[in-house]
């Protein structure tokens, strides 16, 4: 059976980050993030009524506990063969080992700029020193946008009376659980809206949008001339001889085409080391996600099979880390906010990590739907900002070509691809995408930029509330 240890790491991370980050209160927390975070592992129907949560201000930690008795423990195991299918051959050892304990927790601290962390359940220390992340740039209220928040010259014709109305569809009904959405036509915002209890300076869950934020550092990193996209992958352990890793170009990794055995939820169980999959472990315990993705050993050819695996972002971060450490000789921590987000008017953007002080980027980053409009932009621009290069020539365009190992075009480098009209966007669309319909959408026939983000992935309600949204946006757009 899945372990209910690594089950409820989860939660409490997210519940955490909710609470101490966000600024959300636990009952909204509780309300649109606990259910969310259960489901990773498809036991929220089971365990969403059992969790307790207890949240520490003294020590900025949040514990996440379940009861356990025969009874509680019978109905998880029910709950976890109606999703999985047979269970393992120990799971009746394991039923009698949870009753015995009588509860399970887990535990996760907020460490401030870098967000917060699952606690390990030994008595490991912190794997890394915590630093501040301050921006250089003014009051957002001082600077028009987009590298303020202040409201500048009209641009587009756009009707807004006519996006207002698309991003209500975006809105409408409980189960869509939208958090917020940003329309940029362009590069103004054209239309804004944010449930209760959030703004435009709310941190939110990203989720694998972070996935594209790894690719955007290793862009900076080439257009600065530190890397190159078709030098082989600078990690030291894979260089020995005959190590067919040495192979592994940035351009594999970036088009998630690696070729590491590292496996994923569409996995049969029997690969799945620990109970759960590599690709979801890292969100399930206090690990060096960094070094368990590079020392994943080789599975395919390099660039012929395309899956989507989190060992290739996290080897990409882990070349982040080390370029910006041992090349660049800067504080890891703090490089992104002066060598990306200070130059697009991000003030803030909480890149989390795992307790080695890994940026946990696959999953576990928060920021504003204002910021990730900004990035958008970025790349509706080719990675020019207010006459500056940020990005490489071409980059918008390496990102949103379908990558060469993938059956369907669906993936380029880091961003998902609209190749297959799984949205109702032109083909050409590009998007970043996370756990919960978090979505960063570019459409650049249209000029316009799109960000939803939200809380639930248990429905098809938030899917179809954004294809209605998306539908209307583009009749708008047309119309201009």
């Amino acid at each position: 059976m899945i372990p209910l240890h690594l089950v409820l790491a989860t939660p409490a991370k997210v519940l955490c980050s909710a609470v101490f980050l966000s600024g959300r209160s636990l009952e909204d927390a509780r309300r649109h993030s606990l259910l969310h975070a259960l489901f990773v592992h498809h036991l929220h129907d089971v365990l969403l009524d059992l969790v307790e949560v207890a949240v520490d201000d003294d020590e900025r930690a949040v514990t996440v506990s379940v009861p356990l008795d025969r009874a509680t423990v019978e109905k998880i195991v029910t709950g976890y063969r109606a999703y999985y299918g047979d269970l393992d051959a120990n799971w009746q050892a394991e039923t009698e080992r949870l009753v015995t304990l009588g509860s399970v927790s887990r535990t996760a601290q907020f460490l401030g700029d870098q967000g917060s962390v699952i606690v390990p359940s030994d008595d490991r220390s912190l794997g890394f020193t915590p630093v501040s992340v301050r921006t250089t740039l003014p009051d957002p209220g001082t600077q028009d946008w987009p590298m303020g928040d202040a409201a500048g010259a009209e641009i587009s014709p756009v009707d807004r009376e006519a996006v207002a109305a698309a991003i209500d569809d975006g809105f409408r009904g409980d189960l869509t659980a939208t958090a917020a959405v940003v329309v940029l036509h362009r590069g103004e915002i054209v239309g804004e809206r944010y449930r209760d209890g959030i703004d435009a300076y709310t941190q939110l869950e990203s989720w694998s949008m972070g996935k594209s934020l790894t690719g955007t550092l290793i862009g900076v990193l080439i257009q600065q001339g530190h890397l190159s996209l078709d030098q082989p992958a600078p990690i030291r352990e894979w260089q020995g001889a005959g190590d067919p890793r040495a192979d592994i170009r940035i351009r594999d990794l970036m088009q998630m085409s690696g070729g590491l055995l590292y496996s994923g939820q569409d996995d049969p169980r029997r690969r799945w080391p620990l109970g759960v999959p590599e690709h979801l472990y890292i969100y399930s315990d206090a690990v060096n996600a960094f070094e368990r993705a590079i020392s994943a050993p080789a599975e395919h050819t390099p660039g012929t099979v395309g899956r989507y695996r989190n060992c290739d972002p996290l080897t990409l971060g882990a070349i982040v880390r080390r370029t910006v450490t041992e090349k660049l000789g800067e504080n890891y921590h703090q490089w992104p906010q002066a060598a990306l987000f200070d130059r697009i008017g991000i003030r803030r953007q909480v890149l989390e990590t795992d307790w080695y002080g890994n940026f946990l980027l696959t999953g576990f980053d928060y920021g504003t739907a204002r910021n990730w409009s900004r990035l958008g932009q970025l790349y509706l621009q080719d990675g020019i900002w207010e006459g500056e290069r940020v990005l490489p020539k071409g980059w918008s365009e390496f990102v949103s070509t379908p990558a060469p190992g993938w059956d369907e075009p669906r993936y380029g480098g880091q961003f998902w691809l609209n190749g297959t009209r799984e949205f109702d966007l032109p083909e050409e669309a590009y998007f970043m995408a996370g756990y919960g319909e978090q979505r960063v959408f570019v459409v650049p026939s249209a000029e316009l930029v799109v960000v939803r983000m939200g809380h639930r992935s248990d429905t098809d309600a938030p899917r179809e509330a954004t294809n209605a949204m998306l539908r209307q946006l583009m009749e708008a757009v047309r119309a201009a």
